[in-house]
């Protein structure tokens, strides 16, 4: 799924290292598959050509790298410009290493969880940054390149509100800031309309109270630049002109030296009005010849395009500073409300003990078993901790694996930044262990910094090391810094290093004296000499690990807590970064130990949605058979009971079927078919609420006759659906109706003397009727009493719900017949209503069927009884299906059903009592449209049930809202209030097709859009997509009126109109 916003031509990322780039490059696919990005760009990491070009060569390299490959991807043979003619390029600038992150600022990741994403995944400052320039600032803009530095956290409100009428050039974005952070910053000079004239870097305060609004507040430079496609082709053009060569791989692989260029002070600051010529090409530390012959080529080549600037009004910027206290601050409080981020104290973690993470603290991305407490202002990213561990305010904790928990147990950290690094010494790995404090300054000589928060000469003091064991001879004085001090062990001739040979450091005293002299022993490294050595690669990995172990704590807490919490999005990750076996190890792993087949069914519903992720949209739709035979041993397991070994035989099964899409789909159909024998299972619990009593048994020959009213679900429907109904809870207000004066549905049975079951019916309108008629002589015939489709499938599945034959049995039918009821039976039903008519029907037979089958044989059953019995019934026959249906046409007249969120399932029915004379009032405004269309629900069902188990936030959320708009619905009942039942009816329609979308044909559309104007509201009965619309008219008796408005409404087919009429009597058993 494409973003909205942006639809990027090339999207580049620029590194400074070249080992970074294959892990970089895999990290912009990574985002295309979760959706990102969209299917379309050209995605590009790019190494910088050389050390120290600096952002101005960076961009220049990137663009020619663009332009080479859409070239490429035109058909020629050359570099051209016009590819960048109706481009959308943007470029994304890594920048320098940070010594808070291996990865850089781009890869600092973020205390965010996005619930929403089609994908989980860990939000890292990039992440923000693509969102934000592809979905806010961006929009709207011409083709054309934007360049963006990924060194800050940055915040624009979803419309920034830049205009681009008439834009020609080039336009800087600015947010504003304080005067006091200009100091440290770059500030522009504007004027009214936007135009820029100078840009200050560091200015005095004079200079900066210049720039300032009315507000006081001033324009700061925040990393971002759009070049209009004139001005990018003429900026690319300038990379074949020495010494502006230089800074592209073209020109360093042909011999010349590198340049170091400025995006702000060297590109854009050429285009400033108030900047001379003279005073540019000499620039402020005047340069080497080559600086200067590079700014006199960029003059002549950028100098006639206007320079604008779009200063957002609530935009914020937050430049990712080297210092560990601004690091913290940035982690720890929520970004500015033009952000569409929001942090959280725990995001993509798994905490044993959440109530110890003080208000104030981070974790991100985490594992921390057992009682491990973090104080306010401290950060945890990606690491895995065992408790009991303290760690104290004003900590930056990063890397550190399980192993490194007793460490810190025996010194708990305080104000400090400890660190794990994956490193690589040509062909070696290893993890090193870094250890400063918050307050030290990186690059401040020792004599004027701090290391550990005290000074050095404390430091030395405390721990007897000497100046001499960090610092070389040959390093002078004044460059004697935390960067370049030799103080972190990476290897040792004897023994292993662990995190304890750096945390000795914070407590020398407690080292007992050996520490110091196997320190002195191992080979250090400073942070200067580390950083080259860094295995980005290796630590996204890491990271990556941690995210799906962590999610695989969160597979487990989800499902086992019940938890509304959707799992697809880890799935769809899991694919896409190939962790999919660990995930489906997991859910197996629930399936086969949960104590609860609601909680395994939802397992393998999991399993069915991670093999479809694995398909990757090929292979074939979700929804299809399940019943091939290399399956069926493994559904036998799970239809004895044997839930765990089922679920390891569905395993091993599943290991032949994952070779290629087609054969993943058609093993997802079976996992669900696997799911739906668990919800069988759980909802044929209800059968203890089916009571069977002794009743006179009628003679042979005599008939009993039942017939019941159809229903019309008035609000809450889909919510009584299992799985959702026993595990959310479910409320449906029903009415029992009749159509035209009629029950519309029935069934007959009486005894014969032929040892024989002998079933007919008749369904559908006169016009339109079906008749089916057939003997069952043998066990045999009664065998396809599961597939709904089989003949007389219905009737069959009550013969052996209703325990008059016992299915399977060693007895013959004849003789079963014949030893309890002497004869056989002889069925009959029938419904006078279209098939897929939306009223009920199949489910309301079923219980007609039921209850004459009972009186036949002698027995007697309860209203209560029925409605457990047809769930029993419809699970057996496999249709799946609610209670609200049987429900509508058993019990009389206006009532709401519910059942509560745990099993075994039990529905309640409470009868709405409503004002005198409303009943008839209802009559009167009640009608019913055919709308010529007809739909199984058993269509829309698999979708809704596997929307339902991968808790898609919609789904959720639409669940709850079934459930109280039922509540609401029978209260505008009571009070007998036509308008509020009315917009009742209307929610519950949105709120169908939020459940099922697609259950609204055009030609419904069409009919319900001419009604409008004359009812309180409408709804298509039952799952939708056709059969019968329900209409609360706001006129009483408007059948005729109706007819007049819709004959004249083009494309509505074959419609018809109906009256009901509230049935308050109930279904009637006649013998």
């Amino acid at each position: 799924m494409a973003p909205e916003g942006v639809e990027w031509t090339v999207v580049v990322l620029t590194c400074q290292r070249r080992d970074c780039v294959a892990a970089f490059q895999r990290e912009l696919e990574t985002r295309r598959r979760r959706g990102a990005l969209g299917p379309r760009p050209v995605l590009l990491a790019v190494e910088d050509p050389a050390a120290g070009v600096g952002s101005g060569g960076a961009t220049l390299n990137a663009l020619l790298v663009a332009a080479e490959h859409l070239s490429a991807r035109a058909g020629c043979t050359v570099v051209t410009s016009d590819v960048l003619k109706e481009a959308r390029v943007l470029v994304l600038h890594v920048g320098r290493d940070f010594s808070f992150d291996d990865c850089g600022r781009a890869f600092t990741c973020l205390p965010v969880e996005e619930p929403d994403a089609p994908a989980e995944a860990l939000t890292c400052n990039l992440d923000s940054l693509l969102a934000t320039m592809t979905c806010r600032l961006c929009v709207g803009s011409p083709p054309g390149v934007w360049v963006c530095s990924t060194d800050m956290l940055l915040a624009v409100p979803s419309a920034p509100g830049i205009s681009w009428d008439g834009f020609q050039g080039v336009r800087v974005i600015a947010v504003p800031g304080s005067q006091a952070y200009a100091r440290s910053h770059g500030v522009y000079v504007a004027d009214r309309q936007g135009m820029v004239s100078n840009i200050i870097y560091r200015g005095t305060e004079a200079q900066i109270q210049q720039c300032a609004g009315p507000d006081g507040t001033v324009p700061l430079v925040c990393g971002v630049v759009f070049f209009s496609s004139d001005a990018a082709e003429q900026l690319l053009a300038t990379h074949v002109i020495p010494p502006l060569d230089a800074c592209t791989y073209l020109g360093l692989d042909s011999g010349a030296p590198p340049i170091q260029l400025s995006l702000f002070f060297d590109i854009v600051l050429c285009m400033a009005s108030g900047v001379t010529e003279e005073d540019f090409v000499r620039g402020t530390g005047g340069g080497d010849a080559s600086a200067r012959s590079a700014r006199s080529v960029l003059w002549a080549a950028l100098r006639s395009f206007p320079l604008s600037m779009a200063c957002i009004p609530d935009g914020s910027y937050d430049y990712l500073t080297m210092s560990a206290s601004d690091h913290i601050r940035s982690l720890t409080l929520q970004p500015g409300s033009a952000s569409h981020l929001c942090f959280r104290k725990i995001a993509h973690s798994h905490v044993d003990q959440p109530r110890l993470v003080e208000d104030g603290s981070s974790v991100t991305n985490c594992l921390l078993e057992g009682a491990v407490r973090l104080a306010a202002g401290s950060v945890v990213q990606h690491c895995h901790l065992q408790g009991p561990l303290e760690i104290g305010p004003g900590c930056l904790l990063s890397g550190l694996a399980a192993a490194s928990s007793a460490a810190l147990r025996s010194c708990p950290p305080r104000d400090v930044v400890l660190q794990g690094h994956h490193v690589r010494l040509r062909d070696l790995s290893c993890r090193v262990f870094t250890l400063t404090g918050r307050l030290d300054d990186w690059q401040s000589p020792a004599e004027e910094a701090t290391y550990l928060n005290m000074p050095w000469t404390e430091f030395f003091h405390r721990t007897g090391i000497r100046e001499g064991d960090v610092w070389g001879a040959e390093t002078p004085r004044r460059s004697r810094c935390l960067l370049s001090a030799r103080l972190f062990p990476v290897l040792h001739a004897s023994e292993a290093l662990g995190l304890e040979d750096v945390l000795w450091l914070l407590a020398p005293a407690a080292a007992a004296g050996g520490r110091l002299q196997r320190w002195r022993a191992a080979w250090r490294m400073s942070w200067e000499e580390l950083l080259p050595c860094l295995d980005r690669a290796a630590e996204l990995g890491a990271r990556r690990a941690l995210f799906f172990q962590q999610g695989q704590r969160k597979v487990r807490r989800v499902l086992l807590g019940r938890r509304d919490g959707s799992l697809l999005p880890l799935a769809r990750s899991a694919v896409h970064e190939g962790y999919h076996e660990a995930v489906l190890d997991t859910l197996d792993e629930v399936a086969s130990t949960a104590a609860d087949v609601g909680i395994a069914a939802r397992a393998l519903a999991c399993v069915a949605d991670v093999l479809g992720c694995m398909a990757r949209g090929e292979g074939g739709l979700r929804s299809g058979p399940a019943a091939n035979k290399e399956w069926a041993s493994a559904f036998g397991r799970l239809e004895s009971g044997d839930i765990a070994g089922g679920v390891r035989e569905l395993a091993a099964e599943r290991k032949k079927w994952m070779s290629r899409p087609a054969l993943l789909v058609r093993a997802a159909r079976h996992y669900e078919g696997a799911e739906q024998i668990l919800i069988r299972q759980a909802v044929m619990s209800s059968c203890q609420f089916v009571t069977v009593g002794q009743a006179e048994l009628p003679p042979l020959g005599r008939w009993v006759q039942v017939t019941c009213p159809a229903r019309l679900d008035l609000s809450g429907g889909w919510s009584d659906t299992p799985p959702i109904t026993y595990e959310h809870g479910g409320a449906v207000v029903d009415v029992a109706v009749l159509v035209d004066g009629h029950r519309p549905i029935g069934a007959r049975v009486r005894r014969i003397g032929e040892p024989e079951l002998r079933l007919a019916s008749v369904s559908g309108t006169p016009r339109g009727e079906v008749a089916v008629e057939l003997v069952c002589r043998e066990l045999e015939h009664l065998q396809d009493y599961c597939q709904p489709h089989a003949p007389g499938a219905l009737l069959k599945a009550a013969f052996i719900c209703t325990q008059i034959v016992q299915l399977p049995s060693q007895k013959p039918l004849r003789a079963q017949l014949m030893e309890s009821f002497g004869g056989g039976f002889e069925v009959h039903t029938w419904s006078k209503l279209p098939h897929g008519s939306g009223l009920g029907t199949s489910s309301i037979l079923a219980g007609a069927v039921m209850a004459s089958l009972y009186r036949a044989a002698g027995k007697a059953a309860s209203t209560e009884s029925l409605i457990h019995a047809v769930l029993h019934l419809e699970q057996r026959l496999t249709t799946g299906g609610g209670w609200q249906d049987q429900v509508g046409g058993l019990v009389p007249g206006i009532k709401i059903g519910r059942s509560k969120a745990q099993l075994p399932l039990r529905v309640e029915v409470e009868e709405i009592p409503v004002p005198e004379g409303f009943t008839q009032t209802l009559n009167d405004h009640l009608l019913l449209v055919y709308t010529g269309k007809t739909r199984l629900a058993r269509n829309l069902l698999q979708d809704v049930v596997r929307n339902w188990y991968a808790r898609l936030p919609s789904a959720v959320q639409n669940a709850a809202a079934l459930v109280s708009n039922a509540e609401e619905c029978a209260q505008a009942l009571r009070r007998g209030n036509l308008p509020l039942i009315g917009e009742c009816l209307n929610r519950y329609w949105q709120q169908k097709k939020c459940m099922a979308p697609g259950c609204e044909p055009l030609a419904v559309g069409r009919l319900m859009d001419a009604l409008r104007p004359y009812v309180y509201g409408q709804c298509l009965a039952g799952a939708g997509g056709g059969g019968f619309l329900y209409v609360l008219t706001k006129a009483p008796r408007q059948k005729e009126a109706l007819h007049q408005i819709l004959a004249k409404t083009e494309g509505l087919g074959n419609f018809s109109i109906h009256s009901i009429e509230v049935d308050t009597g109930g279904f009637s058993v006649e013998q």
